[in-house]
Parts: C-alpha cells; structure tokens; sequence
C-alpha cells in the first residue's frame, strides 16, 4: 500500500489531522457511522471488520512513516473500537451519548487489559487498547440498560 492510502485511512480520510480533539472526532464520526448502520446489522458487521482489520494493516505503516510510536494522528483505532462499542445497543438518545463518553473514558484511562495491550507497539498496541476500550464500553452498556430496564 502506498503512503498516500495510508494517511488516508490511518487518519480515517485525513479527520485524525483535525487540530482539536482528533480521537473524540474520529470516535464521533464512528458513531454517526453506528447511528446509520443500527438497522442493518450484517453491513454493520462486515464495515466493523474491514475497518478494523484496515487499520490493523494501515497504523503500524503509519508509525513508521512518521517515525513516532502511535501518532495522535492514527485514528482509525478509535472508529473500530467506538463501532465495537456501539454494537447491539438499542440507539436511544441516552445510550447513544452515555457510550460516546463512556468510550472516551476507557480509551482514556486504559483500564487493565488495556494499558498492556497498547504497550505493544506497532498495529497490535494501536488498535488493540481501543477494541478493548469498545468490549468494556458494550458490556458496561448492556448491563447498565438490563439492570435499568430502560430500553
């Protein structure tokens, strides 16, 4: 793959060179990209897969052609792990926006598995910290609207 395509989809077509807030950008185009897909869930599934195995092809290229470990720039991490967050949850206004944040909380804190899984380095470390921070978001989601019975 060429410099070029790499940029592009690393940095999910050029938003992760956004000056303010690139993740949460990318985590919210993510998210409209769930918002779209709700009502069809094999597309949702097949794009959840591509991007993320896209990203695992493009972001270890990108750190190296930036000669820099795991540049605020990639941001194709946070699509795939906010789609992972997103998945199977009903789409009320309420847990739409409860998972956003929550989502940005765990890729912040980077709770146990997570903070080993981003020492990885290369695609591996990139992507991996924000696909657990996804799989923490849903579980913690569908827990939360089971116990609330707000759905």
């Amino acid at each position: 793959m060429q410099d070029k395509q790499i940029r592009l989809f690393s940095t999910f077509f050029y938003i992760g060179f956004f000056p303010y807030g690139p993740g949460t950008m990318a985590s919210l185009a993510g998210a409209i990209l769930a918002l779209l897909l709700v009502k069809l869930p094999l597309l949702y599934i097949i794009l959840t897969l591509v991007i993320t195995r896209l990203g695992f092809v493009v972001s270890g290229e990108m750190e190296k052609i930036m000669d820099q470990k795991d540049p605020g720039c990639v941001v194709i991490d946070e699509v795939a792990g906010i789609l992972v967050a997103f998945f199977l949850l009903p789409m009320t206004p309420a847990v739409f926006f409860t998972a956003f944040f929550l989502f940005r909380a765990f890729d912040m804190f980077k709770i146990y598995p997570e903070n080993v899984l981003e020492d990885k380095g290369g695609s591996t470390g990139i992507m991996m910290d924000d696909i657990m921070a996804g799989v923490y978001t849903n579980i913690t989601m569908q827990v939360a609207i089971r116990l609330a019975h707000i759905v």
